[in-house]
């Protein structure tokens, strides 16, 4: 048998006994940790995120700037409310000294299309962060139990990733454990084999895509030359819809695309 300890409230703890626990716990999954084998690696990044009213010029839809360290997402939340993500590399963390709210919009700054359009008298929720990204579990199955999600593997929060994956990563999951469940005794990580395989047809060129472009805004020039000729080419609604999770890689995935990214 499987299953968890819980926690109460006043701080006693009780099992709880399963034939398969489902780690969907996220980032920071206990359930991954327990398995062992979770890795963290590059890029190795933290975001600070804020909802912002007034975005000056802001429209209806979202902004990706990309600098030397890091990128800023400005996602419009409804009437004169956004979502701001600034990401950074983890080592740059330190300067921020227990003041995250001023260091967050005086970072913004450095970046030119955001500069002098996020004000610090307009921030309606405090700055919050998460990560460092970029971790993966070694194992995704074990003898009583599956991850899914971010608990699975999550690697940047630029092509927007997270929750669309885990919901797919549910659905997967879902099919491989109710066959198991079906016969009796215990669920042994061989009778979970078909989520693994069912994972990497899945995702696997959604991985490539998203590594293509993360390990690519480490060389922002390069970057920025692939974004131009991407727009040049006519190609940006593809990636867009890549990204978004409604058009398949295989359609980015070719040497027309790749060697156009270079010539």
């Amino acid at each position: 048998m499987a299953g968890v300890v819980l926690r109460e409230p006043g701080g006693t703890t009780r099992p709880v006994r399963a034939r398969l626990t489902v780690g969907a716990d996220g980032l920071r999954s206990i359930v991954a940790r327990r398995l062992g084998g979770r890795r963290h690696g590059r890029p190795s990044r933290l975001a600070f995120v804020a909802h912002v009213r007034d975005v000056t010029d802001l429209g209806s839809r979202a902004e990706m700037h990309v600098g030397a360290d890091g990128y800023v997402g400005l996602n419009p939340l409804g009437p004169r409310l956004a979502n701001v993500a600034l990401v950074v590399p983890a080592a740059a963390a330190g300067a921020v000294r227990g003041r995250p709210e001023p260091w967050f919009f005086e970072t913004l700054e450095a970046f030119p299309g955001v500069r002098g359009r996020v004000h610090p008298e307009r921030l309606v929720r405090r700055v919050l962060v998460t990560g460092p990204f970029s971790a993966s579990s070694r194992r995704v199955v074990a003898d009583g139990a599956i991850l899914v999600g971010d608990a699975a593997d999550f690697f940047d929060p630029f092509t927007g990733e997270g929750i669309c994956a885990a919901l797919q990563g549910a659905e997967l999951a879902a099919e491989t454990a109710l066959e198991a469940l079906a016969a009796p005794g215990p669920v042994l990580a061989r009778h979970l084999q078909e989520y693994i395989r069912a994972r990497r047809a899945r995702f696997a060129g959604k991985w490539v895509v998203e590594r293509l472009i993360g390990y690519g805004m480490y060389l922002p020039a390069f970057f920025d030359r692939a974004v131009d000729r991407i727009e040049r080419r006519g190609w940006s609604h593809t990636v867009v819809g890549v990204t978004g999770d409604f058009v398949p890689p295989r359609e980015l995935l070719t040497p027309r695309f790749l060697a156009g990214l270079l010539w």
